[in-house]
This record gives structure tokens, C-alpha cells and sequence, in this order.
């Protein structure tokens, strides 16, 4: 589950980067290179340029990616065509950091049975610590994990689908033994590499057998469980640029469910942004924040 989020795909300089988004995010600890401290942990934001809305005082909706394995929410940052995508549509970007596990490196608590930080609990404090800082809204939020951040976003889901409007995780589902059931309804879009090879399709065992990915397609029958659709057929595929795509929504009343492959690796695919928030937009309207 290591984190691809590298520096290549900043395609500018380290400290010219760093200026852009200091630009970009206001207010003492929202730039890029000053983390926003709770009691409870850290997290790092970058806003949208200001237009009309949020100059009238309306709070900007919110994208909280959690990173992968080893990542921080300083190097959730630093993915500069994903970064750009999401405040160029008029949203913040929220990036938390886990904490080292064991003394190694950092990783979400999302197994259970893990020992650690109640990081639901955490996510919770960042989102309202955010919205007392910032002009961001604290009920608009897609919550979004790449690799080891995706399998916290898939349990959360699983175990609170009414926490946040709607979930992305990308590159990763969840541990073997699978959950036996989720909670439902859900909304959820999940996008992955068909050349994954970090977390494949298919899964895979890590720490000589301790662990084990599970397979994502069998992770997506739960979720149609949980949704009560109808039957597993997708009742819509195709295609959105490098994107193939599958829906379920012959679903209970408040149902989401799709899959977005792409034919890369283990990574945020270009143009992600632009499809996950086109998805949350049709799905969570700007009035339907109950959840």
C-alpha cells in the first residue's frame, strides 16, 4: 500500500509549488506548509481561489483525502493536477495525517481490532476544527482515500455510511476476513488501476500472510447487499475518457454505487477530479447535506 503520490507529478518545482499553494490556501495555518494542530492530531488545507460565493459568505464543500501508507497530509498536497482539480471546482481540500503504528510508519486505524487513535472520531475533529477556521462547509464533504486511506474510507463506510454524504476511495477496499455485511445505504464511488499491482483487483497477502487485500469485486457485492439493489448486473456501463465505468442504481432510496477502472497502476488517476465530483454533484445535490 506504499504511497505513489510523488513529486513528478507536481511539474514544477518544489518551492514554486509550495508558493502556489500557499497562495491559494488563507488564514495562518492554511497554507501549504503549516499544519493545522488539534489536540487529537494534525491535518493540512488548501481553499479554493475566492469567487462570488464564497466571497457572499457561503462555506466551500470539501474533499478530505486521506493518504496512503507511510503518506502524510503534507504529501497529499503535493498532488498538484488532483489538488488543482478539486479547487478549480470551487472545493477545499482537507489532508490529515495518521499516526505511526507501532513506532513504523503511518497508517489509519481501520482494522479491526487495531490498537490506536479513534480515527473516526479524529476525521470528525478535523472537518469541524476546519469549518471554525475556514469559510468550508462541515456536512458538504466527500470523504476520499488513496491506497491505505481507501480501506479506511471503505470501513468507515461500511460502519457509518451516514457520516459523511458520500465516499471515493481509490486503489484499495478492504481486509480479509471481509466484512459479512455492511450498513446501508451508501453512497460510494470507487476508482481503480486495472494494473494495480500494489493492491490488485484480485488482493493479495502482505506481511508474510498476516494480512490479506481483499478482492474488490467481492467488496462491491457487499455493497449491493447493503444498498438493497437489485440483482448484481450494473444497470449502467460506460466509458468517460480513459475511464470504464459500472453503476448499480436499481437501489433503496439513497443508494450510490459505481466503479471507475482506468488502465494504469497503482496511483490517482489524471482526470479523477473532475469524474468524482461530476458523480458527487449528480448524487449529493447542493440541498442534500443531511448526512
Amino acid at each position: 500500500m506504499t504511497n505513489s503520490w510523488s513529486l513528478r507529478a507536481l511539474g514544477c518545482a518544489v518551492s514554486v509549488c509550495a508558493g502556489l499553494l500557499a497562495g491559494q490556501a488563507r488564514a495562518g495555518c492554511g497554507t501549504a506548509s503549516e499544519a493545522c494542530s488539534m489536540d487529537s492530531g494534525r491535518y493540512h488545507i488548501v481553499l479554493p481561489p475566492p469567487d462570488e460565493a464564497n466571497n457572499a459568505g457561503t462555506a466551500a464543500p470539501v474533499v478530505m483525502v486521506l493518504h496512503g501508507y507511510g503518506g502524510s497530509g503534507a504529501g497529499v498536497l503535493k498532488m498538484r493536477t488532483m489538488v488543482d482539480g478539486l479547487t478549480q471546482r470551487g472545493y477545499a481540500v482537507i489532508a490529515p495525517t495518521a499516526e505511526r503504528r507501532n513506532g513504523g510508519n503511518r497508517i489509519w486505524v481501520f482494522y479491526p481490532g487495531w490498537e490506536g487513535r479513534d480515527d473516526a472520531a479524529f476525521l470528525r475533529d478535523v472537518v469541524a476544527d476546519a469549518a471554525n477556521r475556514f469559510n468550508v462547509s462541515d456536512t458538504r464533504v466527500l470523504l476520499s482515500g488513496f491506497s491505505a486511506g481507501a480501506f479506511m474510507v471503505n470501513y468507515l463506510a461500511c460502519a457509518t455510511p451516514e457520516a459523511y454524504p458520500a465516499y471515493a476511495p481509490v486503489s484499495g477496499g478492504f481486509w480479509r476476513p471481509m466484512p459479512t455485511s455492511c450498513k446501508g445505504p451508501v453512497r460510494l464511488f470507487h476508482t481503480h488501476g486495472w494494473r494495480d499491482g500494489v493492491v490488485p483487483l484480485e488482493g493479495r497477502k502482505l506481511s508474510n500472510g498476516k494480512f490479506e487485500q481483499g478482492d474488490i469485486f467481492a467488496g462491491l457485492e457487499i455493497w449491493r447487499d447493503a444498498n438493497g439493489c437489485d440483482g448484481h448486473k450494473p444497470g449502467r456501463t460506460g466509458q468517460s475518457g480513459s475511464f470504464l465505468y459500472r453503476s448499480w442504481n436499481e437501489c433503496a432510496p439513497g443508494a450510490a454505487l459505481q466503479l471507475a477502472l482506468f488502465p494504469g497502476g497503482h496511483q490517482v488517476p489524471k482526470g479523477w477530479a473532475d469524474l468524482v465530483l461530476d458523480w458527487f454533484e449528480t448524487q449529493v445535490p447542493d440541498d442534500d447535506t443531511d448526512r
